[in-house]
């Protein structure tokens, strides 16, 4: 692995959001395997076998006149993932309550202490959506809880939810590097009641949760919803994230058509995380 020849790409972008998260996004699907956000934008990697002269040519953020986005690119060799990877994540606390951090770090004195790698996995704590679940998380009792965290990312939500007490966990997400990453954190914190499943929405039919949690962009969330809304156990909790406050009034209105209540929002640089009830 040492020896694999990269290209990398320098992306400079503005304003950065959301064009840096949709990027990201289309970059995956077109092969990039790791992305490092910087402050001006984002540098994405992808194998030299893996990558050609038009691999940018169905990114279509980058036709976009919403957005102002540059880029160069270079050939690395060996490239020292570990290195890049020690280099730009720094442990993160929520609420003085919950901790966010790799094996590297220094144990903390937080009630939860969560050890995360998430290699090219989203999900670390510190994007805003992120942040607001495990706010929610650590305001709900999942003592005895069965639930679902759709698109798991790292594991880290799934992960909190089992050290509150809740038992049996789904951890679903249809990216395979996510899904294996999810297994390897759900080891390294030790957790026995969670099964992380790789794919999407499909797999639910038949199954029932206390608590689902979705941390997903709000078209698939559309998309979706009412599979998640069947697969939830009467006055269960669904929260939902991945989203900005404008998107509230289209989430809040299909919520509503399946029977959901909005019983909380939380707000995070013009993200947000809302918390809806099911009542039968």
């Amino acid at each position: 692995m040492s020896n694999t020849i990269y290209m990398a790409y320098h992306f400079k972008v503005s304003p950065l959001q959301p064009a840096v998260e949709i990027l990201i996004a289309e970059l995956g699907y077109a092969g990039f395997e790791s992305f490092v956000e910087t402050e001006d934008g984002v540098t994405a990697y992808i194998q030299k076998e893996e990558w050609n002269q038009d691999i940018l040519s169905d990114i279509q953020i980058l036709n976009s006149e919403e957005f102002e986005i540059t880029f160069t690119f270079e050939e690395i060799e060996q490239m020292n993932w570990n290195e890049e990877w020690e280099k730009n994540f720094n442990p993160i606390v929520v609420d003085d309550t919950c901790s966010v951090r790799a094996p590297f770090h220094e144990k903390p004195t937080t009630k939860y202490d969560i050890i995360i790698e998430p290699k090219m996995s989203f999900g670390t704590g510190h994007h805003e959506t992120t942040h607001m679940m495990i706010q929610h998380i650590l305001n709900t009792d999942f003592q005895g809880k069965s639930v679902l965290d759709m698109g798991c990312g790292t594991g880290v939500l799934a992960i909190l939810t089992e050290m509150k007490g809740a038992e049996p966990i789904d951890a679903i997400d249809y990216d395979n590097w996510c899904y294996l990453n999810s297994i390897e954190n759900v080891e390294r914190n030790h957790c026995k009641h969670i099964t992380v499943l790789e794919g999407d929405a499909t797999l639910l039919p038949g199954r029932h949760y206390d608590i689902v949690i979705a941390n997903i962009n709000r078209n698939i969330l559309l998309n979706d919803m009412e599979t998640y809304v069947n697969a939830l156990n009467a006055n269960g909790l669904l929260f939902l994230s991945g989203f900005y406050k404008d998107d509230i009034p289209i989430i809040q209105t299909k919520c509503s058509h399946l029977g959901l209540k909005l019983m909380h929002t939380l707000e995070r640089n013009n993200w947000v995380a809302l918390k809806f009830q099911k009542f039968e």
